[in-house]
C-alpha cells in the first residue's frame, strides 16, 4: 500500500505480519517503509500509527535517502563525485561529477590508482626512516582497519577503501604502519616515532574515525 505524507510525499508501504505483540518501522535502502505488525492488527490501524509516527519515519526516510545517494557517489582522493555514464573512451572529472563510459570502467581506474599513488606514498615515506626492513606491500578490502603492519611477514597491508580518503590521511596511516617496524605496541614510544614523521598525526586519526 501507498503511505501519503502530510507534505506529499508518497512511500510505499510492505507489511510484514508476525506473531508478535509490538509494531516497527524501518525503511530500506530500496526505500520502502517495512511494518513488522502483530497479525490481527487492522489496515486502518497502521495507516493511524503511520501518521502518529509520521515525523519518525520521515527522518528515518531522509537519512536513508542522503545514504542511498552517497552510495551511488564515487568517493576519490576526499571528494565525492556524481557518476555519470557517457560515450566517451577516456574518464574525466569536474568539480562535481566524473564522466565514465561504464561503473566497470570505474573500477579498473580505481584500483590502478589505488596501487599507483599507495606505491608513490610508501616509496615517498620510507624517507622518513632509517634502518627500515624490506617489505611487501599489499591490498586488500578491510572493515574495521586501514592498515596492518605483520613484522613477522614484513607485510603491509593498506585497505583498499583508504583511497576514498585526503592523501594526507593516506600518508599518515601509512607512517603508522611503518612505525610498527620498530615499535609493535601502541606504547608512548610508538606515538612520539609517529608525531616525529606525521606531528599532526591526532587531527588524522580523528578525521579517519568520521
Amino acid at each position: 500500500m501507498i503511505y501519503k505524507t502530510s507534505d506529499g510525499l508518497k512511500i510505499e508501504v510492505v507489511v510484514i505480519r508476525k506473531n508478535n505483540k509490538n509494531i516497527y518501522f524501518r525503511v530500506k535502502e530500496d526505500l520502502k517503509l517495512y511494518v513488522n505488525a502483530p497479525i490481527y492488527i487492522s489496515k486502518t490501524s497502521i495507516l493511524n500509527l503511520l501518521k502518529e509516527n509520521e515525523d519518525s519515519i520521515l527522518k528515518m526516510y531522509e537519512k536513508m535517502e542522503d545514504r542511498v545517494k552517497d552510495n551511488n557517489r564515487f568517493q576519490y582522493l576526499g571528494k565525492k563525485y556524481n557518476v555519470i555514464i557517457t560515450n566517451q573512451e577516456e574518464i574525466t572529472f569536474d568539480d562535481k561529477n566524473v564522466y565514465v563510459k561504464s561503473l566497470e570502467q570505474l573500477d579498473e581506474f580505481y584500483n590502478e590508482q589505488m596501487k599507483n599513488i599507495f606505491v608513490e606514498e610508501v616509496e615517498i615515506a620510507k624517507n622518513c626512516f632509517s634502518h627500515l626492513p624490506k617489505f611487501t606491500l599489499k591490498f586488500r578490502k578491510m572493515k574495521t582497519r586501514w592498515g596492518v603492519c605483520n613484522t613477522m611477514k614484513k607485510t603491509v597491508t593498506l585497505n583498499t577503501e583508504l583511497l576514498k580518503k585526503d592523501i594526507a590521511l593516506i600518508d599518515y596511516v601509512i607512517i603508522h604502519e611503518l612505525c610498527h617496524f620498530f615499535e609493535g605496541n601502541h606504547s608512548k614510544r610508538f606515538w612520539n616515532l609517529v608525531a616525529q614523521a606525521y606531528p599532526n598525526y591526532k587531527e588524522a586519526r580523528k578525521k579517519l574515525r568520521n
